[in-house]
């Protein structure tokens, strides 16, 4: 009969390897449970944003200053007209930020003039189901651009990027998967406009197309969870460490 023995040298370095995945998943729990103090100020701070009183559009000397950081979602009221110019469709399978759009459509792009002549660009609403219906919304479109000033409430936004798997657009269909609004004024001839865009909030058209609305603060928060489950492994990795201790003791 062989008995095989452990040796000092095995005992520290199991014990070495197990501190090191200690350190590395109490760190991970650690790291989660900063990144759910941080989620909970941001979700704070958006929602104090969305429920304020709307400021007064940033003039256009005050544009290039802002930043998504400080200004993402600010809510502001100003004057414009919507411009005569091709209107553009920016798909969507729904809103992470909007309760009351659900399911495939579009969102309504288009540029309108401020009273000094800078041009800011409008996400007038949702349009339901219209990914193949350019014509639904060229004609929901037309009742808006009437040549006068509306007073407009609605929030900032910034531009997205497109990702590796976002579709290309098509410029014939006027029709974009990303909500790059400079992109797509560069493409349709809008000439200069904002560095941010602005979602709008009201006035809603009477034939309820498009369909803006107030936003609303949605984000995932699983912090906790994974927290728990990063101590708990760190657990499981001490007790497995003991089990096998007292084990090769005995």
């Amino acid at each position: 009969m062989t008995v095989v023995s452990t040796t000092p040298r095995s005992v520290a370095g199991l014990g070495i390897f197990t501190l090191l995945t200690l350190a590395l998943l109490i760190g991970l729990g650690v790291w989660q449970l900063q990144r759910r103090t941080e989620k909970h100020a941001l979700i704070a701070q958006l929602t104090e944003r969305l429920a304020a009183t709307p400021e007064t559009l940033p003039s256009p000397a005050q544009w290039s200053m802002l930043t998504p950081a400080r200004d993402e979602f600010r809510r502001v009221r100003f004057s414009a007209a919507y411009e005569q110019r091709p209107d553009a469709m920016v798909y969507s399978s729904g809103s992470a930020i909007r309760d009351d759009v659900s399911g495939p459509g579009t969102w309504a792009f288009l540029p309108a003039r401020l009273p000094g002549g800078e041009t800011i660009v409008i996400n007038a609403g949702f349009v339901q189901n219209t990914m193949q219906d350019r014509g639904l919304q060229d004609r929901a479109v037309a009742r808006l651009v009437t040549g006068a000033p509306v007073t407009l409430t609605g929030y900032i936004r910034f531009p997205e990027s497109a990702g590796a798997l976002t579709p290309r657009e098509n410029i014939a269909k006027r029709l974009w998967f990303t909500r790059d609004h400079q992109g797509i004024a560069r493409a349709l001839g809008w000439g200069e406009v904002a560095p941010f865009y602005i979602d709008l909030e009201t006035p809603a058209p009477e034939s309820g197309i498009p369909k803006p609305g107030p936003l609303q603060v949605h984000l995932k928060d699983d912090h906790l969870q994974y927290a728990i489950t990063w101590f708990g492994l760190a657990g499981a990795v001490v007790i497995a460490f003991g089990v096998w201790l007292k084990g090769q003791r005995s």
